[in-house]
């Protein structure tokens, strides 16, 4: 008969039989028949303890208890529903990604209602549902949280109903409160699907804990909620922006005003001049009180500062003239402005919301720097020049500002090495001596500043051999750059003495890198917690100190690349920007799809 292990009566027999045909004969031989059945009864039992140990490894620890099934009618329809992650009342009725915190949330109370007592919303229910309700105000999508629906749930609730109702709304407040609280906290779309550098793991929310905690506060629901926001001063500044567009884009006619023949300046004629005056006062360019006769025919005060003001908020040239291009931003329908403000809250939420020194902030379409004070005050600003928009795009990411190289070397990077320098050496082979470079091994030992050789080039093709320019003011990065450790290769610098990178509003041209237009203040800022490096040491250092000298900071400074095309001042000025690498257009389609949001 085959032997069964799951068998425990067939499996002890077996042992025993086993263990006695084989140990009783001889034990039996060298002992004597009764010592030698006491010892062959007692090796049965070493075997017998020995394969029920067996046994028990393969079967693994002690089997876990079944999940508690439960019978009365709302948790029996709240344990089904949850476990399969779907609920059809919902708008997006999948929530996979929030199923085990969900889970989380009703188990530990025995899959209780949490939102409804006696039949009825509780009174922090009704406040979610305002909340969530609301969730336009934020720059998020009040119906990805069903706030058409909850009227009729709640009306369904008042007359008469099942069990069956008040689950399903219970569960659907809870999904819908759990992915709003997610929205605010981290953005709805993890940047990392933009293959953009920010963390947001690290802000996650024990969801099902942080629910149970609101239910039981006694503070004001949005009071809770606004502890977990982004604590940035121009969040809120950009979120009393969107309130203000929203209610302007309602005003909005779509009336488009007419170019201009040529450049309208001080003085001149555009035939439109009553309507450019209207959309000035709406946009707040030009004072309400400003006076503007209807038929006016010159070009001039105030219409001329209410344009100017206009250009300066949109990155254009803010000289006032009349030309093609600020018509076109004008004509710009205010719910695009709109919709750029809710893109810029959701980027605010990827952002870390505490650091451990005052940060520089990069925003790539603004072309502009930022470096704060511990106060969160603005310390310094300067225009910056960043990558193509077609080829060499900076990237969006964090890092920490590690240290400074005055007159640096420039090493070139692999794929400008691959696309440029070698089809120029190809060309020309004293290429590397007339443009002050050297090729040097990947550990900068010298081979050669002269004329190429045919095993060189060989080398420099199969990437055994790089190429490195040279310090001094035509250096690639002038006289000096500043380093934060990345994967991109990117960092800040000078600009070499014989460009001119910073005369137009369009900044876009560099190979990724960031030009600082005033690289001698960025430099006295980042060492300012060294007396000794006073703005004239930096400029020295810059212009007569050794070549490739490095200054570590005393601790390094964060420092963020965002992408933002509208930026809201405290004092309620609106700044836009064109979207120069097309990421808002993508980020506003990936949020047209809904969940689950990647």
């Amino acid at each position: 008969m085959d032997y069964d292990p799951c068998r425990h009566s067939d499996r002890d027999q077996a042992l025993k039989e086993a263990s006695m045909s084989y140990a009783r004969p001889a034990l039996i031989q060298k002992y004597g028949p009764k010592v030698g059945r006491c010892l062959a009864l007692l090796l049965f039992i070493v075997i017998s303890i020995s394969a029920a140990g067996q046994t028990k490894s393969v079967s693994g620890s002690k089997p876990k208890a079944p999940p508690k099934t439960f019978t009365d009618e709302p948790a029996a329809t709240l344990q089904a529903a949850v476990d399969s992650g779907k609920l059809a009342d919902l708008r997006w009725p999948n929530f996979p990604e929030y199923r085990l915190q969900v889970e989380n949330f009703y188990r530990s109370k025995d899959y209780s209602l949490a939102w409804i007592q006696n039949g009825q919303p509780t009174r922090r229910a009704r406040q979610m549902i305002q909340l969530l309700s609301e969730a336009d105000n934020e720059g998020l999508n009040a119906e990805d949280y069903d706030a058409s629906r909850w009227p009729e749930r709640i009306a369904k609730l008042e007359a008469h109903h099942s069990p069956q109702d008040e689950a399903r709304f219970d569960l659907a407040l809870t999904v819908c409160a759990m992915r709003h609280i997610s929205a605010i906290r981290l953005g709805r779309i993890n940047p990392k699907h933009f293959k953009f550098g920010f963390d947001v793991e690290h802000k996650r929310l024990d969801l099902a804990h942080y629910l149970r905690q609101l239910q039981s506060s006694p503070t004001d629901l949005k009071e809770e909620i606004a502890k977990i926001e982004p604590p940035f001063e121009r969040y809120k500044a950009t979120r009393q922006a969107l309130l203000k567009y929203m209610k302007l884009a309602e005003q909005d006619d779509g009336e488009k005003l007419p170019p201009p023949i040529g450049v309208v300046r001080r003085g001149g004629y555009y035939n439109k001049m009553p309507a450019l005056a209207k959309r000035l006062r709406q946009l707040g360019d030009m004072p309400q009180d400003a006076v503007f006769p209807d038929n006016a025919t010159v070009y001039d005060e105030p219409l001329l500062g209410a344009v100017k003001r206009f250009q300066q908020r949109h990155g254009l040239s803010g000289n006032g003239s009349l030309d093609s291009d600020t018509i076109v931003q004008l004509n710009v329908p205010l719910r695009a402005c709109l919709e750029q403000l809710r893109l810029v809250l959701e980027r605010y939420r990827w952002l870390r919301y505490s650091f451990t020194q005052p940060p520089v902030v990069v925003n790539l379409p603004a072309f502009q720097l930022w470096a704060f004070d511990r106060n969160n005050r603005v310390g310094l600003t300067m225009n910056v020049n960043v990558g193509d928009a077609y080829d060499f795009q900076t990237p969006v990411f964090e890092s920490s500002i590690k240290y400074l190289v005055f007159r640096p070397y420039w090493n070139v990077p692999p794929r400008i090495l691959r696309e440029e320098e070698i089809p120029e050496i190809e060309d020309d082979r004293d290429y590397i001596k007339d443009m002050n470079m050297e090729v040097v091994t990947s550990d900068g030992k010298l081979v050669t500043s002269g004329r190429i050789s045919d095993d060189v080039l060989r080398q420099l093709r199969a990437g055994k051999l790089t190429v490195r320019e040279r310090p001094g003011p035509e250096n690639a990065l002038g006289l000096l750059k500043v380093i934060f450790p990345n994967e991109h290769h990117v960092y800040m610098h000078d600009t070499p003495a014989n460009r001119d990178m910073f005369s137009t509003n369009k900044r876009a041209l560099s190979h990724g890198c960031i030009h600082l237009e005033h690289p001698a203040q960025m430099a006295q800022w980042l060492l300012r917690d060294k007396p000794e490096w006073t703005l004239e040491r930096v400029e020295r250092a810059m212009h007569e100190g050794p070549d490739n000298h490095t200054v570590y900071l005393t601790k390094p400074v964060p420092i963020l690349i965002v992408y933002a095309t509208a930026i809201a001042e405290e004092d309620g000025e609106v700044h836009f920007y064109r979207d120069v690498y097309g990421h808002d257009a993508s980020l506003e389609a990936a949020l047209a799809k809904g969940y689950p949001y990647p």
